[in-house]
């Protein structure tokens, strides 16, 4: 059980992910509604560096984040599938899962909306009744 719950809340991470990197770089839905907008975020930069403009950072953070979700299902499906023992002896690598699970939640309720926000704590939930299950388990 504690095994499928860990591959259920990966692949909700993986599925997300993907369809946040989609959006990244085809169509519109990550687009401002206002082209004023872009237009600006184009011509504007960072006070950090003027290496880049807000609209190239604004790409990268999408595609970053999409890929920070895509990895936790590129390691946790393979491991489960093959390694479930390696997390079953790992409190680390049980309770990592629910850590990552837990801060992307606290994201998704103060910045984002409720699609991510029901996936990721479906994503979460899996992950804390897996951890539960292996942590309580003699």
């Amino acid at each position: 059980m504690e095994k499928w719950l860990i591959i259920i809340g990966a692949a909700i991470f993986g599925a997300l992910g993907t369809i946040h990197l989609i959006y990244t770089f085809f169509g519109t839905r990550l687009l401002p509604y206002d082209e004023n907008t872009i237009t600006a975020m184009k011509a504007t930069t960072l006070r950090l560096t003027k290496e880049t403009t807000v609209w190239k950072a604004w790409i990268g953070f999408n595609a970053s984040h999409s890929l920070g979700a895509l990895i936790v299902a590129a390691v946790y499906i393979p491991l489960c599938v093959s390694h479930f023992e390696l997390i079953r002896q790992s409190n680390w690598l049980t309770i990592l899962p629910v850590l990552i699970g837990a801060s992307y939640l606290i994201l998704a309720k103060r910045y984002w909306f409720k699609i991510p926000f029901i996936g990721i704590g479906l994503s979460t939930a899996c992950f804390v009744s897996a951890a539960f299950l292996l942590l309580t388990s003699a």
